[in-house]
């Protein structure tokens, strides 16, 4: 693909399209777009930075789309009525999917590492990403969310990489889909859960996924996962958090508030390298291991990848606190599908507080497609005195069924004998936060696809410090 073409993208401010924009910007090419929370007002400086590198913004009314020679880029948000849209047919520009672009961006790079599962990918991508820029091999990485350790004043917003080096780093999505156009070297699995299609659908996207790679990475602890072990044609490097039947297992775990260090082993040979990382939990062992055996795979040794992962700091939005007031801290979390939802309630639960929780599902689709699965979830993983509490998910108009709401999700989990309550807005639900707070308690604000959860959080704690 020619770097010196032009490209627009519409919804460039979206988790998924603006470290693409950021990538081809950084490789030459002209890059604009435009995006509705910019025509409303809203998240400036993401914006502006943006802006900082280069690219020219416009309003989301087809007028920066001019030219036949532009290649037009869309998110998944983006709709055939919207006037961009009508623009680029009119003016006869490329129409191009942001899976597509990436796709073929990812496909022509000499070493491709794809990151793949239902839980997991940003996080495990963060740490390849660091892993590789430590050893030296300068990668060019796309991810979904903030990496913490290129976080400068210049970059704030340092959810990409452009490198240099041999190998294209990506997480990969199979909620649309589209993990079945990327070809990698190295298909990374760290787990197979319900998210947004059937367990069958599903079982096949990853079984395709993995027939393409050279190796695979997989994780035994997951089930499913770990059935791909057997059906794999190609070959594998397993790994676990529990078991040392994995080709790279973990023990000597140690978890504190704020970070996690285990030991390492590879099964064969007995090579052994300790781990700090900057983040909890025993989901990021799992992470971390993934991101070893992915660096091993491309021929790293264990103990260089393990000296490089040293330091890891996380990324955006992942179980990162975002303050502390009057006792009450405030955590900012990613979580929005039962197993990410689990995952941070027992990371949490391992240190005392009690947790208020504050769970904006991510869509009206997957909450009717999970209902019973997120009943259970939060059955099975709060405590006797933790409450949830649920806004409707953010509706930016459409034609999706809203027949399921948060009311009836919190009125499951009170059957189960639990604390949950559901209000129609976000503003309402800060306000029983604040009112409910102790001294002592956790407020983690959890949910994805809405960037102004974090503003959310950060209000809250502001809120809490004139309490």
């Amino acid at each position: 693909m020619s770097q010196a073409k032009s490209y627009f993208f519409s919804g460039i401010g979206g988790s998924g399209m603006l470290p693409l924009a950021l990538i081809l910007r950084g490789k030459g090419a002209t890059v604009a777009g435009s995006d509705r929370s910019l025509d409303q007002g809203r998240l400036a400086p993401k914006f502006e930075y943006l802006e900082r590198q280069g690219i020219a913004l416009f309003p989301q009314d087809g007028s920066g789309i001019v030219s036949a020679d532009q290649i037009f880029v869309r998110s998944a948000a983006v709709e055939d009525t919207v006037p961009d849209v009508v623009a680029a047919r009119r003016a006869g520009a490329r129409d191009l999917k942001r899976p597509e672009l990436l796709a073929e961006l990812f496909n022509a790079a000499p070493v491709r590492i794809g990151v793949a599962g239902t839980s997991g990918k940003s996080t495990t991508t963060g740490m390849i990403a660091w892993l590789l820029h430590r050893a030296g091999r300068d990668p060019t990485v796309m991810n979904g969310a903030v990496m913490k350790n290129f976080v400068t004043p210049d970059a704030l917003f340092a959810s990409a990489l452009v490198g240099k080096g041999d190998v294209f780093v990506s997480e990969v999505d199979e909620s649309d889909g589209s993990i079945a156009r990327y070809k990698p070297t190295i298909a990374v699995v760290n787990n197979i859960a319900l998210d947004h299609k059937s367990m069958d659908e599903l079982r096949t996207l990853f079984q395709d996924f993995v027939g393409k790679a050279e190796t695979a990475v997989l994780n035994l602890d997951n089930e499913e996962t770990a059935a791909l072990v057997i059906v794999a044609k190609v070959r594998t490097r397993t790994f676990s958090a529990k078991s040392p039947m994995a080709d790279l297992y973990a023990s000597n775990v140690r978890q504190a508030p704020d970070r996690v260090s285990f030991d390492v082993i590879e099964r064969e040979g007995g090579a052994k390298a300790h781990v700090s990382l900057a983040v909890p939990g025993v989901h990021n062992v799992s992470n971390a291991l993934a991101a070893l055996s992915a660096a091993r795979a491309y021929g790293l040794s264990l103990a260089e990848a393990g000296r490089a992962l040293e330091g890891f700091s996380g990324t955006k939005r992942r179980l990162e606190v975002a303050g502390i007031a009057n006792g009450v801290t405030v955590i900012d979390d990613f979580a929005h599908n039962p197993d990410k939802i689990a995952a941070t309630l027992a990371t949490l639960h391992a240190f005392p507080g009690r947790l208020l929780i504050l769970f904006q599902p991510h869509g009206f689709g997957p909450l009717k497609l999970m209902k019973s699965e997120f009943i259970a979830c939060f059955g099975d993983n709060m405590r006797t005195d933790d409450v949830l509490i649920m806004a409707d998910p953010v509706y930016y108009g459409g034609t999706v069924d809203r027949s399921v709401t948060s009311e009836q999700i919190t009125s499951g989990v009170r059957a189960r004998g639990l604390q949950a309550m559901a209000f129609a807005e976000r503003a309402a639900c800060g306000d029983k936060l604040v009112e409910l707070a102790e001294p002592g308690d956790r407020i983690v604000v959890m949910g994805a696809r809405d960037d102004t959860l974090s503003t959310f959080a950060e209000e809250l704690v502001q809120r809490l410090s004139h309490k």
